[in-house]
């Protein structure tokens, strides 16, 4: 061998010694009875059973065993027992199936012993079952079937696992949904450590991503976790430790690593058991974007309802695409500033809330106007909606109210039922003064109250002079101080002086802002706005000690009509303007859709009729976000307000 071949073999050999490859398990995808799951890598327990044991509860050549715990607390465990737990498993949840019974373990606490003789073996016999028994459990009977006694090292809850046949480890499992209407960025799941990491699986053969969502037999609500098992998906604008923020822009999630803390809004929600199973799509820096023609970085969610073809508005797109569409998602968290929840909530007909501001801190969150952002959800439930609300804005709301107003403000209203949209609005008017046992119902017009009566702050400036720019010139020269100017820095110093690409949208509005205003115009916009505050909350929408607030307001939020997103539209402009949507939002009021029914339309998509949501917005004064709350729920109760449905149908 020569001196040259011999030093070839030698490095190779050095490094062999010497180079360990970063190798690490990220779980597995599996199909049980045609369902598509994943094996998550953490091992959650490990059961001690016998080397015979596992192998005769195994598949050949596969090497996770699909396993379900089953916890039971009755006095004896019978046929009867088992067969009804398990249709109670099959019922409450969409992880669990019965090709998981092919191994059971049984964690028996009734005061006598656990019958797994005939006729039971005949109920596990039905479903391939092999039985698991803790040493701690009835020896009699289990030894009489033949089975090895075995334990496992750490307790955990019910509900469907996966356990390798070579070692017992047991592993969570995960089913894996299509993500179809391209809501979601990322999905994820928890680390031991309280960061979040990426769920890498995907369903084979499918284009779209796959979000795992966990058994809801996992978890237990309780008073400290009152979201125990909620499944709940998050904008990406909020911070998540362990993954990356993308705001809806493309270079801006290249540019920065994974944040190493979670906003505290979403910690809320987590530590009242809520359970992130992915972050969301939003337009590009949370500024209003329309699909074909605005999205350029990512593509537009799909909106379930009707042909599956209109506009799912924005800002908050993906958690509004997730409520219509995903019954495996049960609340959304996103953002309001002006519009960003409303929109969604009205399009995609769900719940959904702007609250008052300050309700939570906006820490960890992209800002497009501290002076106007806010953190709400977008939901099916309003149940839910109301512990998330708790949950998340803690003592800043209150809830226990045993009045409500029983007067009731409409603002551009419909006046006759002069269409499908116009019948519905005026119904469920018409029953809501009837609930809130209110006399009548009085239509205003903001600008006309304002010159009416107007504050001697304003100077004799009519309401559109005085916040016609404000909203544009908060958003502009608040977000380019606090984001644009430093994320260009920091792309141009890692990318050799460059600029990242933007959206049009957004471009437009930052270049309004440094081009077409004053320097000062976002700090006049703000002092504006409070002019404008004190004088609403004198004049039109008061707090009360009975109500807290001494009306509503309602204006309409959706009226039905089809914004189809294959039609290219002018290019974005700047959103100027009063509309009582902006107003609440500078009156600081809570600003909560409700979805009261749909109406048909001819869909030139599909050629047939089609329904499309009927939403109001109902406003109150500052801090009453509780009595709204729980006006929902009342309406709910009196048959007055329905759960919509996922899908192209709502109701």
């Amino acid at each position: 061998m020569s001196f040259k071949v011999m030093k070839a073999v030698f490095t190779a050999l050095t490094l062999v010694s010497y180079v360990t490859a970063a190798v690490s398990e990220s779980g597995k995808t599996l199909v049980v009875d045609g369902i598509n799951y994943y094996a998550a890598p953490e091992v959650v327990s490990i059961i001690d059973a016998s080397a015979d044991m596992l192998a005769r509860a195994s598949t050949t050549g596969v090497d996770l065993i699909p396993l379900t715990v089953i916890a039971d607390s009755s006095s004896s465990f019978t046929t009867t027992v088992f067969r009804a737990m398990v249709d109670n498993y099959t019922a409450s949840d969409d992880v669990f199936n019965k090709g998981f019974l092919q191994a059971v373990y049984l964690k028996h606490t009734g005061s006598a012993p656990a019958n797994v003789q005939y006729p039971l073996g005949a109920a596990l016999t039905q479903y391939g079952t092999k039985l698991f028994m803790p040493a701690r459990a009835y020896q009699s009977s289990v030894t009489a079937q033949g089975y090895t006694i075995t334990g496992w090292r750490t307790e955990i809850p019910a509900g469907p696992y996966f356990m390798s046949a070579r070692t017992g480890n047991v592993y969570q499992a995960y089913r894996l949904y299509q993500d179809s209407n391209g809501a979601f960025m990322q999905s994820l799941k928890p680390n031991t450590d309280g960061s979040y990491s990426v769920l890498s699986a995907a369903v084979p053969g499918d284009d779209t991503l796959s979000i795992g969502v966990p058994s809801r037999l996992y978890y237990t609500k309780t008073a400290a976790k009152p979201l125990a098992g909620v499944r709940i998906g998050i904008k990406d604008i909020y911070d998540i430790a362990g993954v990356k923020t993308s705001n809806g822009n493309r270079a801006y999630y290249d540019l920065y690593p994974a944040r190493t803390a979670t906003a505290p809004a979403v910690q809320r929600l987590i530590d009242a058991g809520a359970v992130v199973v992915g972050k969301q799509k939003t337009s590009q820096f949370a500024n209003g974007e329309s699909p074909t023609a605005d999205w350029v970085d990512y593509h537009c969610p799909f909106n379930a309802r009707g042909d599956g073809y209109q506009d799912p508005s924005s800002s908050s797109s993906g958690p509004g695409a997730s409520a219509g569409a995903y019954d495996w998602v049960d609340i959304n968290l996103g953002s309001d500033t002006g519009g960003s929840i409303r929109g969604p909530s009205g399009a995609n007909g769900c719940f959904g809330n702007r609250p008052s501001h300050g309700l939570v801190t906006l820490d960890g969150v992209m800002p497009l106007s501290p002076d106007l952002d806010t953190a709400g959800f977008l939901t099916r439930d309003p149940i839910l909606w109301h512990t998330a609300a708790k949950a998340m804005y803690g003592t800043n709301i209150t809830s226990n109210f045993t009045s409500l107003p029983r007067k009731i403000l409409t603002s551009g209203f419909p006046t006759t039922a002069n269409s499908e949209a116009a019948s519905i609005l005026l119904d469920f008017l018409s029953k809501l003064q009837t609930f809130l046992k209110a006399n009548s119902t009085t239509p205003i017009v903001p600008a006309n109250l304002w010159a009416a009566n107007p504050p001697a702050e304003a100077s004799g400036v009519s309401l559109s002079g005085l916040l016609n720019l404000a909203y544009p010139a908060m958003i502009s020269q608040q977000q380019y101080s606090l984001l644009t100017l430093p994320f260009y820095a920091d792309y141009a110093a890692a990318n050799n002086g460059k600029r990242p690409f933007v959206n049009p949208s957004p471009l437009i509005r930052w270049a309004y802002g440094q081009n077409n205003l004053p320097a000062d115009a976002s700090v006049q916009a703000v002092q504006n706005a409070t002019i404008f505050r004190n004088w609403w909350s004198s004049n039109v929408i008061k707090t009360s000690p009975d109500t807290c607030s001494d009306s509503i307001l309602l204006y309409v939020s959706s009226s039905g009509s089809p914004s189809y997103r294959n039609r290219y539209n002018s290019a974005p402009g700047i959103p100027t303007g009063i509309s009582i949507g902006r107003l609440s939002g500078f009156a600081e009021e809570p600003d909560m859709v409700f979805p009261i029914g749909q109406a048909s339309y001819n869909s030139t998509i599909s050629g047939q009729e089609e329904f499309l949501p009927v939403a109001v917005s109902v406003v109150a004064a500052k801090g009453c976000d509780g009595m709204v709350f729980t006006l929902a729920e009342r309406l709910v109760a009196a048959g007055i307000l329905k759960v919509p449905k996922t899908g192209s149908v709502a109701f």
